[in-house]
């Protein structure tokens, strides 16, 4: 009896410590990690063919389930994201081996809608209720990787619909490089960098650049905010007291006056 209660409560604590996988923080920093080398090694060295891509893109498929998973949303928003992320996976490898117009487009297409609600995901666990830790402030991170990622996706799409959308100073040669010097195009959109190597040259296109811009200089403050206000919560609470104050003084007067 004694060890069928021992087995039943470390069978619930192994559970437990599953289902706060995610908002122990602990997924935040491993995505933050997985993102990064997925971003800063795997997108630049695509052009030699590594084959560690596969591994990162299995890697930061599990993370994503697993905080749709347990991120506590509803059922629908939850098997959408799923079914985006292992979708856009499949389309990218078949993509990749039987390259088709079709299949890049679409391809690209559901790679946007999959690190778009990703990154939803990922400002959800953020926010929720709990200290601002370190892994917090690595998921702000990971949120604008995701951002960067999806504009880079977009820009893909804009040239594969319309080519010539972009000038490059050397043409890529396949769809890898292709992904590799919009990846390089985004992030240094993203921040405001701009070499010039890379240049936006159709009307769209030039439009999603702008607007990656003014989201990449945007987003940080306002993420810093937040999670100032979050650390802070009297903050809020003392602000809110004293604009309730304030306007009973304007009442009154205004009562006074008549």
């Amino acid at each position: 009896m004694l060890k069928s209660t021992h087995i039943e409560v470390s069978s619930l604590r192994l559970r437990v410590e599953t289902s706060e996988f995610w908002s122990g923080d602990v997924g935040l920093t491993l995505i933050t990690v997985s993102l990064t080398i997925f971003t800063f090694l795997i997108l630049p060295l695509a052009e030699g063919g590594l084959l560690g891509r596969f591994v990162l893109d299995v890697v930061l498929a599990t993370l994503m389930v697993s905080g749709a998973l347990r991120i506590g949303s509803k059922r629908v928003t939850t098997t959408l994201a799923i079914v985006a992320l292992l979708a856009a996976l499949i389309v990218l490898w078949v993509s990749l081996m039987h390259s088709t117009p079709f299949l890049q487009r679409l391809s690209s297409t559901l790679a946007i809608i999959a690190f778009l609600l990703y990154f939803r995901i990922v400002l959800l666990v953020m926010f929720r209720q709990g200290p601002v830790t370190w892994s917090r402030i690595q998921g702000g991170v990971s949120a604008y990787l995701l951002l960067g990622l999806a504009w880079s996706r977009a820009y893909q799409l804009t040239e594969q619909i319309h080519a010539g959308s972009f000038r490059f100073v050397s043409r890529p040669a396949n769809v890898e490089q292709l992904s590799a010097k919009l990846s390089y195009f985004s992030f240094a959109t993203l921040t405001t960098v701009g070499f010039g190597d890379v240049l936006a040259v159709y009307p769209f296109a030039r439009s999603l650049a702008i607007a990656e811009a003014l989201v990449g200089q945007l987003f940080p403050a306002t993420l810093i905010g937040a999670l100032a206000l979050q650390s802070r919560p009297e903050i809020v609470t003392k602000a809110g007291a004293a604009t309730k104050s304030s306007s009973k003084v304007e009442i009154s007067h205004g009562t006074r006056d008549s």
